[in-house]
């Protein structure tokens, strides 16, 4: 089979090339450096022309209010080629939970985004995900002042970037779900408890103080974000992956709230 992989260079995307390929399929990462503009739509019908299946990576370059704008023209854009050139599944990366936290206008955009595709003219699957592995240290950066890092107690599910990957690249081989797949990680933990067991295993010189207010995950309520009944449990612990990242212990830099 013949997959485009829209934002096939980026943390999901080079994983799902990489996998679809090593199955004896034929996947072509497409994105900006390639060539391909989402938004405008250049190079689009080149990038699916002939393609069995879209899977379709790409992700706002920001979590603000033009994040909706963003899924609505790509969506249009990339549906309108696909069924040009006669394409016969259409996947994207979505949120568990995302559809419960209407205080954050990202994740309001990707669920937009859910319905634009279950709306479309191509058959299609969506895989839900629970919060990266990789982005705990990103998420611990935007709340860090001084040495205190503050986080809520949020559930927080993390799964690894390559169980989503794999996942992800699963679907894309098999028949359209017309439906919803959800994946999480083995694992909920509160996501201040999160922060102490990464400083733990890769102190810096913070510390966790708990702050139900803090940050981005404050505006979750309650379990949202976590995986219940029917979901596919991926295999790979937070404790097990941290230990296969390099040491750092230079502090990430701050990022602006």
């Amino acid at each position: 089979m013949k997959f485009a992989v829209i934002g096939g260079t980026g943390l999901i995307g080079s994983r799902v090339v990489k996998k679809l390929n090593a199955a004896g399929h034929e996947a072509v990462p497409h994105s900006l450096s390639t060539g391909i503009d989402v938004l405008t739509g250049q190079g689009l019908e080149e990038a699916v022309a002939g393609a069995d299946v879209i899977v379709n990576l790409t992700n706002s370059p920001t979590f603000d209010d033009a994040s909706p704008a963003f899924f609505q023209t790509s969506m249009d854009n990339l549906l309108a080629a696909g069924h040009k050139a006669g394409v016969g599944h259409f996947v994207i990366l979505s949120i568990v939970g995302a559809d419960q936290v209407p205080d954050l206008v990202y994740y309001r955009a990707k669920v937009l985004q859910e319905d634009i595709l279950k709306a479309g003219p191509i058959p299609y699957s969506i895989v839900r995900a629970t919060q990266f592995m990789e982005f705990i240290d990103a998420v611990m950066s935007m709340t860090t002042e001084g040495d205190t890092v503050r986080l809520p107690t949020t559930p927080i599910q993390p799964i690894a970037a390559q169980d989503v990957s794999d996942t992800v690249a699963e679907v894309a081989a098999g028949s359209p779900l017309n439906g919803t797949l959800k994946v999480g990680g083995p694992e909920v933990h509160p996501l201040d408890e999160l922060g102490r067991i990464t400083l733990n295993a890769r102190p810096d010189g913070r510390t966790v103080v708990t702050d139900d207010t803090a940050g981005m995950f404050a505006a979750v309520d309650g379990d949202v974000l976590t995986t219940k009944g029917g979901a596919r449990i991926a295999p790979t612990h937070y404790t097990d992956w941290l230990m296969t990242r390099p040491t750092h212990h230079r502090r990430p830099r701050h990022v602006e709230q």
